[in-house]
Protein backbone atom coordinates (compact mmCIF):
# COMPACT_ATOMS: atom_id res chain seq x y z
CA UNK A 1 0.00 0.00 0.00
CA UNK A 2 1.78 3.61 -0.89
CA UNK A 3 1.86 5.91 1.80
CA UNK A 4 -0.85 8.57 1.85
CA UNK A 5 -0.82 11.96 0.80
CA UNK A 6 -0.08 14.96 2.99
CA UNK A 7 -3.64 15.85 2.29
CA UNK A 8 -5.01 12.77 3.31
CA UNK A 9 -3.38 13.22 6.52
CA UNK A 10 -4.41 16.04 7.32
CA UNK A 11 -7.95 14.62 7.16
CA UNK A 12 -7.32 12.19 9.23
CA UNK A 13 -6.39 13.55 11.84
CA UNK A 14 -8.96 16.56 11.49
CA UNK A 15 -11.60 13.76 11.61
CA UNK A 16 -10.17 12.08 14.67
CA UNK A 17 -10.29 15.26 16.70
CA UNK A 18 -13.66 15.58 15.49
CA UNK A 19 -15.09 11.75 15.91
CA UNK A 20 -13.38 12.16 20.28
CA UNK A 21 -15.63 14.60 20.66
CA UNK A 22 -19.13 13.61 19.58
CA UNK A 23 -21.33 10.09 18.61
CA UNK A 24 -23.18 12.03 15.80
CA UNK A 25 -22.42 10.56 12.58
CA UNK A 26 -23.52 12.83 9.74
CA UNK A 27 -24.48 11.88 6.40
CA UNK A 28 -25.47 14.87 5.56
CA UNK A 29 -23.39 18.28 5.14
CA UNK A 30 -24.86 21.63 5.05
CA UNK A 31 -22.44 25.01 4.03
CA UNK A 32 -24.06 28.39 4.62
CA UNK A 33 -22.58 31.05 2.67
CA UNK A 34 -22.30 34.70 3.36
CA UNK A 35 -25.68 36.40 5.68
CA UNK A 36 -27.05 32.94 5.26
CA UNK A 37 -26.02 31.73 9.08
CA UNK A 38 -28.02 33.12 11.50
CA UNK A 39 -31.01 30.41 11.21
CA UNK A 40 -33.10 29.71 14.76
CA UNK A 41 -31.05 26.93 16.88
CA UNK A 42 -34.48 25.96 17.92
CA UNK A 43 -34.42 23.80 14.85
CA UNK A 44 -31.44 22.01 15.90
CA UNK A 45 -30.45 19.25 18.36
CA UNK A 46 -27.13 20.35 18.70
CA UNK A 47 -24.51 18.02 20.17
CA UNK A 48 -20.93 19.68 19.09
CA UNK A 49 -20.04 23.45 18.09
CA UNK A 50 -16.88 24.23 17.71
CA UNK A 51 -14.84 27.15 15.64
CA UNK A 52 -12.75 26.13 12.47
CA UNK A 53 -9.61 27.34 13.95
CA UNK A 54 -9.88 24.50 16.72
CA UNK A 55 -9.91 21.76 14.51
CA UNK A 56 -6.68 20.61 13.11
CA UNK A 57 -5.21 21.91 9.35
CA UNK A 58 -8.95 23.85 9.23
CA UNK A 59 -8.49 27.33 7.56
CA UNK A 60 -10.04 30.18 9.41
CA UNK A 61 -12.05 32.84 7.68
CA UNK A 62 -12.13 36.66 8.22
CA UNK A 63 -15.01 37.15 6.59
CA UNK A 64 -17.88 39.31 7.14
CA UNK A 65 -21.23 37.51 8.20
CA UNK A 66 -19.37 34.11 8.08
CA UNK A 67 -18.94 32.57 11.52
CA UNK A 68 -16.70 30.22 11.19
CA UNK A 69 -17.74 27.15 13.35
CA UNK A 70 -19.11 24.12 12.94
CA UNK A 71 -22.15 22.28 14.23
CA UNK A 72 -22.61 18.98 14.55
CA UNK A 73 -26.42 18.14 14.79
CA UNK A 74 -29.68 16.38 14.52
CA UNK A 75 -31.39 18.75 11.80
CA UNK A 76 -34.98 17.22 10.80
CA UNK A 77 -34.48 13.77 11.43
CA UNK A 78 -30.80 13.64 10.31
CA UNK A 79 -27.63 13.79 11.50
CA UNK A 80 -26.17 16.74 10.28
CA UNK A 81 -22.62 18.87 9.98
CA UNK A 82 -22.84 22.56 9.36
CA UNK A 83 -20.76 25.18 8.42
CA UNK A 84 -21.50 28.16 9.39
CA UNK A 85 -19.49 30.23 6.67
CA UNK A 86 -16.72 29.42 4.61
CA UNK A 87 -13.24 29.49 3.63
CA UNK A 88 -12.61 31.65 0.49
CA UNK A 89 -9.88 31.72 -2.31
CA UNK A 90 -9.42 35.58 -2.37
CA UNK A 91 -8.53 35.19 1.25
CA UNK A 92 -5.19 34.29 0.79
CA UNK A 93 -6.13 30.13 -0.03
CA UNK A 94 -5.38 27.50 -2.63
CA UNK A 95 -8.62 25.64 -3.47
CA UNK A 96 -6.93 23.00 -2.17
CA UNK A 97 -7.17 24.45 1.30
CA UNK A 98 -10.95 25.95 0.70
CA UNK A 99 -12.18 22.54 0.11
CA UNK A 100 -10.63 20.97 3.10
CA UNK A 101 -14.01 21.10 5.23
CA UNK A 102 -15.87 19.47 2.38
CA UNK A 103 -13.02 16.57 2.49
CA UNK A 104 -13.07 16.61 5.94
CA UNK A 105 -17.31 16.09 5.56
CA UNK A 106 -16.80 12.92 3.26
CA UNK A 107 -13.97 11.53 6.09
CA UNK A 108 -16.97 12.02 9.08
CA UNK A 109 -19.44 9.78 6.15
CA UNK A 110 -20.74 12.54 4.68
CA UNK A 111 -23.29 11.36 1.39
CA UNK A 112 -24.70 14.43 0.86
CA UNK A 113 -23.87 17.97 0.50
CA UNK A 114 -25.66 20.97 0.22
CA UNK A 115 -24.05 24.49 -0.55
CA UNK A 116 -25.64 27.82 -0.11
CA UNK A 117 -24.37 31.19 -1.12
CA UNK A 118 -24.83 34.83 -2.02
CA UNK A 119 -24.89 36.14 -5.11
CA UNK A 120 -25.08 38.87 -7.98
CA UNK A 121 -27.96 38.30 -10.56
CA UNK A 122 -27.94 39.03 -14.29
CA UNK A 123 -30.39 37.08 -15.30
CA UNK A 124 -32.90 40.39 -15.82
CA UNK A 125 -35.81 37.47 -14.81
CA UNK A 126 -34.17 37.87 -11.41
CA UNK A 127 -34.58 40.07 -8.78
CA UNK A 128 -33.04 40.41 -5.10
CA UNK A 129 -34.13 37.80 -2.56
CA UNK A 130 -34.74 35.04 -5.84
CA UNK A 131 -33.48 31.40 -4.53
CA UNK A 132 -31.78 29.93 -7.54
CA UNK A 133 -31.51 25.65 -7.70
CA UNK A 134 -27.75 26.03 -9.50
CA UNK A 135 -28.15 22.80 -11.88
CA UNK A 136 -24.49 23.56 -13.81
CA UNK A 137 -21.32 25.60 -13.04
CA UNK A 138 -18.55 27.99 -14.66
CA UNK A 139 -15.51 27.72 -13.57
CA UNK A 140 -13.92 31.40 -13.91
CA UNK A 141 -11.61 31.46 -10.78
CA UNK A 142 -8.24 30.38 -11.98
CA UNK A 143 -7.94 27.69 -9.25
CA UNK A 144 -9.15 23.74 -8.99
CA UNK A 145 -8.67 22.24 -5.89
CA UNK A 146 -7.49 18.79 -7.72
CA UNK A 147 -4.26 20.99 -9.29
CA UNK A 148 -1.29 18.83 -7.76
CA UNK A 149 -0.72 14.86 -7.18
CA UNK A 150 -3.99 13.09 -7.29
CA UNK A 151 -4.34 10.99 -4.23
CA UNK A 152 -6.21 7.54 -5.43
CA UNK A 153 -7.67 7.30 -1.42
CA UNK A 154 -9.84 10.51 -2.34
CA UNK A 155 -11.32 10.06 -5.68
CA UNK A 156 -9.95 9.33 -9.37
CA UNK A 157 -7.36 11.50 -10.94
CA UNK A 158 -9.91 12.99 -13.84
CA UNK A 159 -13.60 13.01 -12.20
CA UNK A 160 -16.55 13.39 -14.68
CA UNK A 161 -18.02 16.84 -14.46
CA UNK A 162 -21.24 15.92 -16.69
CA UNK A 163 -23.79 16.13 -13.20
CA UNK A 164 -22.21 18.55 -11.22
CA UNK A 165 -25.46 18.97 -9.08
CA UNK A 166 -27.40 15.77 -8.51
CA UNK A 167 -30.18 15.92 -11.13
CA UNK A 168 -32.74 13.75 -8.43
CA UNK A 169 -31.56 16.18 -5.77
CA UNK A 170 -32.76 18.92 -8.25
CA UNK A 171 -36.11 17.19 -9.06
CA UNK A 172 -36.48 16.82 -5.23
CA UNK A 173 -36.10 20.88 -4.04
CA UNK A 174 -38.31 21.95 -6.93
CA UNK A 175 -41.13 19.53 -5.64
CA UNK A 176 -40.65 20.46 -1.88
CA UNK A 177 -40.32 24.50 -3.57
CA UNK A 178 -43.89 23.75 -4.49
CA UNK A 179 -45.24 22.28 -1.83
CA UNK A 180 -43.85 24.79 -0.02
CA UNK A 181 -45.30 27.35 -1.99
CA UNK A 182 -41.31 28.83 -2.05
CA UNK A 183 -41.04 30.78 -5.66
CA UNK A 184 -37.77 29.14 -6.78
CA UNK A 185 -35.43 29.41 -10.61
CA UNK A 186 -33.00 27.11 -11.68
CA UNK A 187 -30.11 28.54 -13.62
CA UNK A 188 -25.87 28.25 -14.06
CA UNK A 189 -23.57 29.85 -11.70
CA UNK A 190 -19.88 31.38 -12.84
CA UNK A 191 -17.84 31.11 -10.12
CA UNK A 192 -15.01 34.44 -9.97
CA UNK A 193 -11.95 34.70 -7.60
CA UNK A 194 -12.74 37.82 -6.27
CA UNK A 195 -12.70 39.84 -4.00
CA UNK A 196 -13.29 43.03 -6.07
CA UNK A 197 -16.93 43.10 -7.79
CA UNK A 198 -17.24 42.94 -11.57
CA UNK A 199 -17.35 45.73 -14.03
CA UNK A 200 -20.53 46.26 -16.29
CA UNK A 201 -18.21 44.82 -18.97
CA UNK A 202 -17.59 41.46 -17.15
CA UNK A 203 -20.88 41.14 -16.26
CA UNK A 204 -22.34 41.41 -19.80
CA UNK A 205 -19.13 39.01 -20.76
CA UNK A 206 -20.74 36.49 -17.43
CA UNK A 207 -24.08 36.35 -19.25
CA UNK A 208 -22.94 36.05 -22.91
CA UNK A 209 -21.18 32.81 -21.80
CA UNK A 210 -24.23 31.78 -20.58
CA UNK A 211 -24.29 32.16 -16.89
CA UNK A 212 -27.38 33.18 -14.81
CA UNK A 213 -25.82 34.24 -11.85
CA UNK A 214 -21.94 35.29 -10.36
CA UNK A 215 -20.04 34.79 -7.05
CA UNK A 216 -16.99 33.88 -5.08
CA UNK A 217 -17.46 30.40 -3.63
CA UNK A 218 -19.30 27.47 -4.38
CA UNK A 219 -16.36 25.66 -7.15
CA UNK A 220 -13.82 24.80 -5.04
CA UNK A 221 -16.06 22.76 -2.32
CA UNK A 222 -18.23 20.90 -5.28
CA UNK A 223 -15.28 19.95 -7.31
CA UNK A 224 -14.00 18.61 -4.33
CA UNK A 225 -17.42 16.75 -3.55
CA UNK A 226 -17.83 15.07 -6.84
CA UNK A 227 -13.97 14.15 -6.85
CA UNK A 228 -15.05 12.00 -3.85
CA UNK A 229 -18.21 10.00 -5.14
CA UNK A 230 -20.98 12.97 -3.00
CA UNK A 231 -23.93 13.86 -4.50
CA UNK A 232 -24.47 17.82 -4.34
CA UNK A 233 -27.57 19.92 -4.20
CA UNK A 234 -26.51 23.79 -4.43
CA UNK A 235 -28.42 27.36 -3.57
CA UNK A 236 -27.94 30.69 -4.56
CA UNK A 237 -29.04 33.43 -3.57
CA UNK A 238 -29.70 36.88 -5.43
CA UNK A 239 -28.53 39.39 -3.39
CA UNK A 240 -27.99 42.53 -5.77
CA UNK A 241 -28.87 43.10 -9.20
CA UNK A 242 -25.99 43.34 -11.78
CA UNK A 243 -27.29 44.19 -15.04
CA UNK A 244 -24.57 46.31 -17.03
CA UNK A 245 -26.65 48.62 -18.34
CA UNK A 246 -28.55 49.95 -14.86
CA UNK A 247 -25.38 49.07 -12.81
CA UNK A 248 -24.68 51.21 -9.26
CA UNK A 249 -22.48 50.98 -6.49
CA UNK A 250 -23.21 47.61 -4.61
CA UNK A 251 -23.76 48.06 -0.92
CA UNK A 252 -22.73 44.87 1.16
CA UNK A 253 -25.00 46.13 3.76
CA UNK A 254 -27.96 45.72 1.67
CA UNK A 255 -26.61 42.48 0.08
CA UNK A 256 -26.18 40.96 3.93
CA UNK A 257 -29.93 42.84 5.01
CA UNK A 258 -31.70 40.52 1.72
CA UNK A 259 -29.60 38.02 1.98
CA UNK A 260 -31.02 37.58 6.51
CA UNK A 261 -34.60 38.25 5.08
CA UNK A 262 -34.07 35.27 2.25
CA UNK A 263 -32.15 33.18 4.61
CA UNK A 264 -35.45 31.54 6.35
CA UNK A 265 -37.32 30.70 3.14
CA UNK A 266 -33.94 28.46 1.79
CA UNK A 267 -33.54 26.90 5.30
CA UNK A 268 -37.06 26.07 5.12
CA UNK A 269 -36.70 25.00 1.50
CA UNK A 270 -33.63 22.27 2.72
CA UNK A 271 -35.50 21.44 6.15
CA UNK A 272 -38.54 19.82 3.44
CA UNK A 273 -36.06 18.27 1.32
CA UNK A 274 -33.98 16.59 4.20
CA UNK A 275 -37.40 15.38 5.61
CA UNK A 276 -38.16 13.70 2.15
CA UNK A 277 -34.26 12.25 1.79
Amino acid sequence: MPNPSILVMKIREAEEYIRARTKVRPKVGLVLGTGLGDFDDRDLDIAFRIPFGDIPHFPVTAVESHAGEMLLAKFHGHDTVIFRGRIHGYEGYRFREVAFPVRVMKALGVETVILTNAVGGMNPAYKPGTIMIVTDHINLTGDNPLIGPNDDELGPRFPDMSEPYDRKLIALAEQVAAEKKVPVEKGVFVGVMGPNLETAAEYRFLRMIGADVVGMSLIAEDIAAIHGSQKVLAFSVVTDMCLPDELKPASIPEILKVAGRTAPKLMSLVAGILEQL
